[in-house]
Order: structure tokens, then C-alpha cells, then sequence
């Protein structure tokens, strides 16, 4: 168990990739915190867990609450005591061209994908410099280039791999590695409400899926593994990078057929 007995805390762990990135760490012996701004899929992610003989903390969180950021972290030393790694999962994503985005939607973006992503990470430095852990920030492919209805979304993503490296620096030296993972199209979460804002949803996830080199969406348990990677030892020459988990999507292939 590449984790065993250490403390991660996952963000936005009440469903999608950050579900499968909490059941994978404690799969991987981890004793895991589950934060959601939703309280029930945060608890239900937790009883999976348990059922399974691990061990897990559910605790609604606001990522973009500075408040709710530090409840988050006493109950999580409350009940573990340490902290050995942070998964800043925690997104929103907004489907409207910019004319159509509302200033509190642009706003509330910004506030949990980047802001909750800073937030997190400055409340839980301190306790991860002490035991030299790693923090794992949740890109995506759209950091690096941008698809149509998603700019604020996509604006976020790409300050989160400037922000990893700029952590990534400033810690080094303390031991803290810092990486991102940057996501091609998953079969869950904010993937599922992009292809439900386009005109005909099913043409939008076989369009996706075409996109690929390895023609097809990935799943939610595939971006897991490297996440649980980059927390481990394993990774322990790592930091700053950006991980890209996306079945080929950014290398430039045309749709295929």
C-alpha cells in the first residue's frame, strides 16, 4: 500500500473524479477526509469507504470560505492529527460564452477553482511542511488550450499549473512537492454537465470521445491511480509538473471516425 497510514484530504470528494481519487487513496491504505460542499455525498462517500474496511472523515467544506477552509482543517487534525497530503479537486465549471456569464457566476468560479485551490493550500502548508507531504492540484487539458462555451473554466485551469509551479518553488525546499494533473474528458462530474449544455448531449460525448488518440473518454478511477501516484514516494523527484491524463487529447490528433 503505497499510502498506507498517512492522512489525505481530498476536495470536492462527494462525487466524479474527486470520489474515485478518495476510494483509490484508501484503497491505497490512506485515511481519508472527504470535503464536499454537499454534506450528504460527502458522508456517502465516506460509508463507501468504510463499508470497505477503510477508514474515512466526511466534512462539508466551501472551499472559496476561508471560514469553512479552517473548520476543515481542525477537524481534519482533530480526528488524524497530521496531514500528508492535499488533492485540490474542488471545481465549478460555468457553460456560457463570456456575454452570457453573470459577474457572480464569473466571480463564484474564480472563488472556488483557483481561490479554493490558494485557500487550501495555505491552511494546510504549514501542518504538510511538517511531515515534507504533497499537495496534487486538479488541472486540465483546458489549461493549456481552450473549447467553446468554457473560458472562465478554462482561465481558472491554466492559473492552477502558473500557481503548482510557483508553490512548487517556494516549498521545495521544505520537502512539500507540489503537482497538478491535468485531465482529458472523464466520464463523471463537470465533464457530464459540459456535454448536457450542448444542443444534442450524445453527439457531444461520441464528438469527445473521438478526440482522443485512444478514441474514447476516460474514467474517473484513470486519473485516480496517477493522483495516488503523485502523493507516494514514488513520485518523490516530482514537482511542478503538469501530468496530462488524457488519453492522447492534447497531442494535436484530429477526430477521428
Amino acid at each position: 500500500m503505497r499510502l498506507k497510514n498517512r492522512t489525505s484530504v481530498i476536495t470536492g470528494a462527494g462525487a466524479g473524479i474527486g470520489r474515485a481519487i478518495a476510494r483509490t487513496f484508501a484503497h491505497e491504505g490512506a485515511n481519508v477526509v472527504i470535503a464536499d460542499i454537499n454534506a450528504e455525498a460527502a458522508q456517502n462517500t465516506a460509508e463507501s469507504i468504510t463499508q470497505q474496511g477503510g477508514t474515512a472523515l466526511a466534512v462539508q467544506t466551501d472551499v472559496a470560505d476561508p471560514k469553512s477552509v479552517e473548520e476543515l482543517v481542525k477537524a481534519t487534525l482533530l480526528r488524524f492529527r497530521q496531514v500528508h497530503a492535499l488533492v485540490n479537486n474542488a471545481a465549478i465549471q460555468v457553460n456560457k460564452k463570456i456575454e452570457e456569464t453573470t459577474f457572480e457566476e464569473w466571480n463564484r468560479q474564480m472563488a472556488v477553482n483557483i481561490g479554493g485551490v490558494f485557500l487550501c493550500s495555505k491552511s494546510f502548508l504549514p501542518h504538510l511542511r511538517a511531515v515534507k507531504g504533497a499537495i496534487v492540484n486538479m488541472s486540465s487539458v483546458n489549461g493549456t488550450f481552450v473549447e467553446p462555451m468554457c473560458a472562465g473554466y478554462c482561465a481558472t485551469k491554466a492559473a492552477i499549473l502558473a500557481f503548482t509551479k510557483a508553490v512548487a518553488i517556494d516549498h521545495g525546499g521544505e520537502g512539500i512537492r507540489v503537482n497538478a494533473i491535468c485531465p482529458g474528458y472523464i466520464d463523471a462530474g463537470l465533464a457530464e454537465g459540459y456535454f448536457l449544455a450542448q444542443p444534442d448531449p450524445d453527439v457531444a460525448r461520441a464528438q469527445a470521445g473521438k478526440l482522443h488518440a485512444l478514441r474514447r473518454i476516460g474514467k474517473p478511477e484513470e486519473v485516480a491511480k496517477v493522483a495516488a501516484f503523485l502523493a507516494s514516494d514514488e513520485a518523490s523527484f516530482m514537482t511542478g509538473s503538469a501530468v496530462m491524463v488524457d488519453g492522447g487529447f492534447s497531442s494535436g490528433l484530429p477526430p477521428g471516425d
